[in-house]
């Protein structure tokens, strides 16, 4: 096979391989809540993580909800809580959380991968939702510390962790647990929303997923969590959105049903419909259609002011979409 190097691949790698270097210590652990509020606990045994297949990477049995911060060595001031998929019955780290989490690193941005409790593992349906305003407020809680500017801080989601990055984004002053400390009191309003091939509604006819079924555990859960019908003009933070339209696992029209009412409440929001892709390909395979979206998700997010204002963002290296 024969490559051919240009000026621009060698300046995108050189920067890539730049940013990857000075972040590749390991990363900062942050556990979200004190062991007393997970006394209930239904988790027995160590943590589970796939080896093979659409598994591999994919973590479960989740028992100690987290936060891994990937520091930017010369941070922007701008973070992103992601969210990995996984229909709530796993998560998507090795092959999507942590690539996409390195990525935005090398730009200058402090990332966080979340581990949010599982329904699927036995914990309440709420539970991903309370991990995810937890991890926020922890982020502006520790601004100073990780170089954040606390106005700059949003959520990226794929898959399961769409709807969960879609619900933060429009129901973030739902009080989803107790406040038991001072931190709990700021704010939990994401900047920023990426939702990237999306679980947005539970709602019929969008409700053939695992994320429907897994948090049916909840009575109202299809009025709580169907991100969609809690849109709000001047509320809901602005969106960026990407979807292939052949997508087989989540229909596509979850991403146009959420880009419709964004767009009926005059909230900012970009979408992005790729012919081809399917269904979980984190950063994208090189040359793929979908592997734009991080470099369009860069340039979206620089002209809302974040991401600093680089002229040149690192681009992701090739990855294998393994997320579910």
């Amino acid at each position: 096979m024969r490559v051919r190097w240009s000026l621009w691949s060698v300046l995108v790698c050189l920067l890539f391989a730049g940013g990857a270097q000075a972040q590749s210590a390991a990363p900062t652990v942050i556990p979200l809540w004190p062991d007393a509020m997970l006394a209930d606990s239904p988790i027995r045994g160590p943590e589970q993580v796939g080896r093979d297949g659409t598994a591999a990477g994919a973590v479960s049995n989740i028992g100690q909800p987290r936060m891994e911060i990937y520091r930017a060595a010369k941070p922007n001031g701008t973070a992103v809580l992601i969210a990995g998929g996984g229909g709530y019955f796993r998560i998507q780290i090795g092959r999507g959380s942590q690539p996409v989490a390195k990525w935005l690193a090398a730009t200058g941005v402090t990332a966080a991968v979340l581990y949010y409790r599982l329904p699927g593992d036995g914990w309440p349906a709420v539970a991903p939702f309370q991990d995810g305003q937890r991890a926020l407020r922890m982020l502006r809680a520790r601004a100073d510390e990780f170089g954040i500017d606390p106005e700059k801080i949003g959520v990226l989601g794929m898959s399961a962790g769409g709807n969960l990055a879609a619900v933060l984004g429009s129901r973030y002053d739902t009080a989803f647990y107790t406040p038991t400390e001072a931190l709990d009191q700021l704010s939990a309003r994401p900047a920023f929303m990426a939702l990237i091939y999306p679980v947005i509604s539970l709602k019929a006819p969008l409700d053939a997923t695992r994320s429907k079924r897994e948090l049916s555990t909840q009575k109202d859960a299809v009025a709580a969590y169907s991100a969609e019908q809690h849109v709000a003009r001047g509320v809901t933070a602005p969106a960026f959105i990407a979807h292939a339209a052949d997508d087989p696992i989540v229909d596509v029209g979850h991403s146009l049903a959420m880009f419709d009412a964004l767009r009926a409440q005059s909230v900012p929001a970009e979408l992005h419909v790729f012919e081809t892709g399917g269904h979980s390909w984190g950063l994208g395979q090189t040359g793929s259609p979908v592997a734009a979206w991080p470099r369009l998700f860069a340039s979206w997010a620089r002209q809302r002011g974040f991401m600093g204002g680089s002229r040149v963002t690192p681009q992701p290296p090739a990855a294998n979409p393994s997320e579910n």
